[in-house]
């Protein structure tokens, strides 16, 4: 078999698997296998900066070339390509067609992600390169004569369908507790980054009384301009719990107690006492005591993401008799991400990335700028021309 190659920014394997280090990418000729029958060609056009690029350069939880056997990795899972070449097999599109990238890498039985395309998936490649092959459904086409911009589409491929997925189920589950009749509009809370204002955004859509938290001032503007009311968290003071620093450090626990006090009479005064029926959380460890303090019996909390702590301890028996619900998703399956695409075109939901595109030279400092915080919910950068 041929080989293609492509300019690309290179991920590669920690030197000392036991001690690994952040990493930097390296702009290269990378060189990959033609692709065969069930597979596509494609130039990347847009990307959006994501966290799991992040983690991915930091190496943690782990280092993803090193988990995929492989001396070398091109990251990007989420954006738009254009079609150059299809396999024989290949239905769903044809060159030419402009298509988001649907980042499912190995499904189980069920349709449900495994392991993410250009992350953990072994064998795949991301949109950082100004070529990429990928499998059919591994791609949805954008909507012919959409009203919306490719990039918008390029930040909506990986957040927006992941939160459609997630709020499905979490907004499927509370109304299995109770129903539309009994509660027409719930209150939706959130705190995280873009895939929580999607979420929100899509809670708001179908009658929910949304609220965003945030301690961004750009981030608190964005929440705003999406018509969702907006809550900057650093009024409330230090609420971001410790457990170590609540056990040995007494000043620490009484700023923190001061400042759950504050978040959690702010949550009764706004909601009138009824609390919050589905809290969405990426955020995880440091605001899990206040998530589960805020939620109304028969309360769902939902996440598909653990941006600042994976391991979260509750007490089985309060979570049983309050009878809170708890939603984990990982992405989402093929049909969802089609259902996502159909809706965001006829409904405008759909996010307004951060003004600035930058360009594939520009990498490095998107890479940085995302690490530091400087950046809005929708960072995106530019591969090949349109």
């Amino acid at each position: 078999m041929s080989t293609l190659k492509a300019d690309a920014w290179v991920l590669y394997a920690g030197e000392d698997p036991k001690n690994p280090t952040p990493a930097e990418l390296k702009r290269e000729t990378y060189e990959f296998p033609d692709i065969t029958e069930d597979e596509v060609l494609c130039e990347p056009l847009y990307g959006c900066w994501e966290g799991n690029m992040g983690h991915a350069l930091e190496r943690k939880p782990v280092d993803i070339c090193r988990q995929r056997g492989e001396e070398k990795v091109v990251i990007g899972n989420a954006g738009v390509v254009r079609v150059v070449r299809v396999g024989k097999k290949v239905r769903s599109v044809e060159p030419g067609r402009h298509a988001i990238i649907f980042c499912t890498g190995v499904e189980d039985e069920w349709g449900y992600p495994k392991k993410i395309l250009a992350y953990d998936a072994p064998g795949t490649m991301g949109v950082l390169a100004t070529q990429m092959k990928v499998k059919e459904r591994q791609l949805i086409p954008v909507p012919e004569d959409t009203r919306h911009s490719l990039p918008q589409w390029a930040a909506f491929s990986l957040r927006y369908i992941t939160a459609w997925s997630n709020w499905e189920l979490a907004q499927g589950t509370f109304r299995l507790l109770v129903s539309w009749d009994e509660m027409a509009s719930p209150h939706v809370w959130g705190w995280g980054g873009g895939v929580t204002l999607a979420e929100l955004d899509l809670a708001r859509r179908h009658g929910a009384r949304a609220v965003g938290l945030s301690g961004s001032d750009r981030r608190l503007e964005e929440i705003r301009a999406a018509g969702i009311t907006a809550i900057d968290r650093r009024t409330f003071g230090e609420l971001a719990y410790d457990p170590e620093r609540y056990r040995s450090d007494p000043e620490y626990k009484r700023r923190y107690l001061e400042a759950e006090s504050a978040f959690l009479e702010e949550v009764r005064c706004r909601t009138k006492g009824r609390m919050v029926q589905i809290f969405i959380d990426y955020v995880g460890g440091p605001v899990w005591r206040p998530t589960l303090k805020a939620l109304s019996r028969e309360g769902v909390v939902t996440t598909a993401g653990w941006k600042e702590g994976m391991k979260l301890q509750t007490i089985r028996a309060i979570e049983c008799i309050e009878r809170h619900q708890h939603i984990h998703t990982h992405y989402a399956r093929y049909p969802q991400g089609w259902k996502a695409v159909y809706y965001a075109e006829a409904n405008g939901w759909i996010p307004t990335v951060d003004e600035r595109i930058y360009t594939f030279d520009e990498i490095p400092e998107l890479a940085a700028n995302y690490a530091a915080g400087n950046v809005g919910n929708y960072p995106c950068f530019s591969i090949n021309p349109e």
